[in-house]
């Protein structure tokens, strides 16, 4: 009975990824998206489909208010997850291990992980949550050997000055969904482009933390804020700058 059950699962889920459309590429603003309210949350989705390598791919955000209850810990049996936060105070806990995130904090879960996240602040906790299958099968010991599920702060990891700003790189390693998964933050001082345009295979997410940013994909121009990001499909043409004499900062991100 058990097989039987998983196997019409796994068709249905089958069904459901053939579905999907392709992600387009462009800026996606927060204040575009009005929030699900609930009694003690509210959410945002943004995005769903697939891109260049990954048969599914979700993006949604979800606040907690003050006090709000933690959903039960569950686990993703066939997508793997990626967590922003964006403001407030989050405990999060994967099979039995916690820690406390603040802005900027992330957390990568591979599948098949029990997880839970807790707003333990006096405010909103806020957090981006890209879920994603790739269209090869996942490869758990290699997401295992890439150092398995990860719970990263900001302050933890350095900055490194540049001549235009500097950064703070995240993590570059293999997932159980993906051959290649490299996350870092990028911080730009003054006007300007953050490097000159260029393609490559993977597709990539800037996702801004502070300050205007203006970018081109494809041709075309866009402008996004703090909140918002963009998506850039495989091998478009694309380079990003800050729009202001302000800084501006955001997370870049990709994977193949």
């Amino acid at each position: 009975m058990k097989i039987l059950l998983g196997s019409i699962l796994c068709v249905f889920a089958l069904a459901t990824y053939a579905q999907l459309e392709p992600v387009k590429s462009g800026a996606y603003h927060w204040a575009d998206y009005p929030a699900k309210v609930g009694e003690d949350r509210e959410s945002r989705n943004f995005l769903a489909g697939t891109s260049a390598n990954l048969e599914y791919i979700k993006i949604h955000a979800t606040t907690q208010y003050p006090g709000a209850k933690p959903r039960p810990p569950h686990a993703n049996k066939e997508t793997e997850e990626l967590v922003i936060v964006k403001e407030g105070t989050m405990k999060v806990t994967i099979e039995g291990k916690s820690a406390i995130l603040g802005a900027g904090g992330v957390v990568l879960i591979m599948p098949q992980q029990m997880q839970s996240f807790e707003n333990i602040g006096n405010g909103k906790l806020t957090y981006y949550a890209m879920q994603y299958r790739s269209k090869n099968p996942m490869n758990i010991g290699r997401g295992i050997a890439g150092g398995g599920s990860m719970m990263l702060n900001a302050d933890s990891l350095k900055f490194k000055p540049s001549e235009k700003g500097g950064g703070r790189p995240y993590f570059d390693r293999p997932t159980a969904m993906c051959e290649r998964m490299e996350m870092h933050v990028t911080q730009l001082n003054k006007k300007g482009p953050s490097h000159n345009p260029h393609s490559h295979i993977e597709p990539e997410i800037i996702l801004v933390i502070s300050g205007e940013t203006e970018m081109t994909i494809d041709g075309k121009e866009y402008k996004a804020g703090v909140g918002d990001f963009y998506f850039v499909n495989s091998e478009l043409f694309h380079g990003l700058s800050n729009a202001s004499d302000e800084p501006c900062s955001y997370f870049a991100f990709k994977w193949k």
